[in-house]
């Protein structure tokens, strides 16, 4: 189980949850991102817990889950409030539990279906990234129509930074659909020591039609999960 990092560590990043980011592993240490083509599988209640684990407890209690098999996502719990909870893998071996609204569930979840499908047809990473692209430019995969948000409240956050390291983040809230820059929140192009802009907000994927606006809340008032065993 990752342990709750405390505010000095709010820097510590998360970025291109655009399209490919990294997985588990010890707090505080840095690897470089893993070439392994899927996610690995975990126990399937592990996995809902440690989804739910993203969302704030009065959403939690209704929220939809998707968890991941070898097929791709499948859904094992209908949602009741409109926000569905899912770990999202934007590299196949990162963490990122997430619990999305309706508009998110409409748009950015379509997106994480659509690409875990398509490795699991065996895609390779620059095979994923322009079947995406062309879905996006076809339509396909529909961006946010209105701003929305999307929690990632877990105490189990794996990403990678822009300097491709993998790190452990502090829970955080995403605003979606703000087509907000960098330069709007007076956020400049110098990176910290962490490989992350430096402010106490920034965003990610800038200019795309996913960018997302990261804003840290440290510690979750609510139980932190954490995958216990993985298996293939």
């Amino acid at each position: 189980m990752l342990p709750t990092l405390t505010k000095p560590a709010v820097r510590v990043c998360l970025v291109v949850l655009i399209f490919h980011m990294a997985m588990s592993m010890a707090a505080g240490a840095q690897e470089p991102l893993s070439k392994s083509p899927v996610p690995r599988l975990i126990d399937r209640q592990t996995e809902m817990n440690l989804a739910l684990s993203a969302c704030p407890p009065a959403v939690a209690k209704g929220a939809g889950v998707y968890v991941l098999t070898r097929g791709g996502y499948e859904k094992a719990r209908d949602s009741q409030n409109g926000f569905t909870a899912i770990v999202q893998h934007s590299a196949p071996t990162a963490t990122e539990p997430q619990c999305m609204d309706a508009e998110g569930s409409r748009t950015i979840l379509q997106r994480y279906l659509k690409v875990a499908a398509w490795r699991a047809q065996g895609k390779t990473p620059e095979e994923v990234r322009q079947l995406t692209k062309e879905a996006l430019a076809k339509g396909e995969l529909p961006a946010p129509a209105r701003p929305g948000v999307d929690y990632m409240l877990s105490n189990a956050n794996t990403v990678p930074n822009e300097k491709g390291e993998h790190v452990p983040y502090v829970p955080h809230v995403m605003f979606f659909g703000t087509h907000l820059s960098n330069a709007d929140l007076g956020v400049g192009k110098e990176l910290g020591p962490d490989g992350q802009p430096i402010g106490p907000a920034y965003v990610a994927g800038e200019g795309t039609p996913y960018a997302l606006v990261i804003i840290p809340v440290g510690a979750h008032g609510g139980t932190a999960h954490s995958a216990a065993h993985e298996d293939r």
